[in-house]
């Protein structure tokens, strides 16, 4: 899986501090945090009919990134939300976009890693792309990555920061591998998430997600679990070892950029029967509809 370049958005503009420039000329100062150390919260969001899926709940979780990073200025969601807008009707956009929204700590006076550095800031960049989901409907393949998720104790995974190296390892482990995606694992082995979504399997007519304690709180998956609440889908949260996987009906794994994809091959064990199981295609079909009904307008 490798997505393309899409030539709708050769000419896109992106918002830096409320400055709306085109992508050939985008740039941030070589002093700001997120160059510096990665020192930055991000969300990822999607337009649908102009209308962006949960988004106050991906502004809260944003708030709640940069409030744990001590951030000394957070945009109101107001403001925030209104950048968004101007970027969205600079670009003419209202359906099929993916919008990356960061946050980062700001301007430093020198090179260092000291946030008493940061005097100018925070620096928010919204870029808004046509960006169709990524992943393919007919079913993922996965392989498991060496990689481990830290747990809270290490570093607190409710903290949406923008340091992803955890995630490029294991998605080069992937490439290697010929697969589409890397499944993670935690300290102790059980199943985190992959190296970009998060894992759901189907058994017995359950639906069965790992804890979030080497994961993002993720709001998609939240979705699937109140989904399958209101239509009395039994669905369980708990550890999830790699054999409940390989023996799994059905799997599938969900995220913003890639809403609900089947994944059908795990380190060579195919998953049920190969095939993209009937509980995977009904939530896929909820979720659709989910995305229609719960949608904040802002264009």
């Amino acid at each position: 899986m490798l997505q393309t370049f899409n030539e709708n958005n050769r000419d896109i503009l992106i918002n830096i501090n409320g400055d709306l420039v085109h992508r050939d000329q985008a740039g941030i100062s070589p002093f700001d945090a997120v160059v510096q150390g990665g020192d930055a919260v991000w969300e990822g969001l999607r337009l649908y009919d102009g209308r962006i899926f949960k988004l106050l709940e991906h502004l809260a979780r944003l708030r709640s990134s940069a409030k744990a990073l001590a951030f000394e200025s957070i945009p109101s969601d107001d403001e925030l939300i209104q950048e968004i807008r101007r970027t969205l009707e600079a670009n003419c956009m209202q359906d099929g976009v993916h919008i990356r929204l960061t946050l980062t700590r700001g301007v430093k006076i020198t090179s260092g890693m000291d946030p008493r550095l940061n005097q100018a800031g925070p620096t928010l960049i919204i870029l808004a792309e046509h960006k169709a989901p990524v992943y393919d409907t007919s079913g993922l393949s996965l392989v498991t990555s060496s990689i481990r998720r830290f747990p809270p104790d290490c570093l607190d995974p409710k903290i949406h920061h923008a340091n992803l190296l955890q995630s490029i390892l294991a998605k080069i482990e992937a490439n290697v591998a010929g697969a589409d995606d890397a499944l993670m694992l935690d300290t102790r082995g059980f199943v985190a998430e992959t190296n970009a979504t998060h894992v759901f399997i189907v058994e017995g007519g359950a639906v069965i997600t790992p804890h979030t304690v080497a994961c993002p709180e993720g709001i998609t998956r939240s979705t699937i679990i109140d989904i399958c609440a209101e239509n009395r889908i039994p669905c369980h949260v708990t550890d999830l070892s790699l054999t409940e996987i390989y023996r799994a009906d059905e799997m599938f794994c969900t995220g913003t950029m890639g809403e609900l994809a089947p994944v059908t091959l795990v380190d060579g064990r195919t998953i049920g029967d190969g095939e993209v199981g009937a509980l995977t295609w009904r939530l896929s079909e909820l979720f659709q509809e989910e995305t229609i009904r719960a949608g904040d307008m802002v264009v």
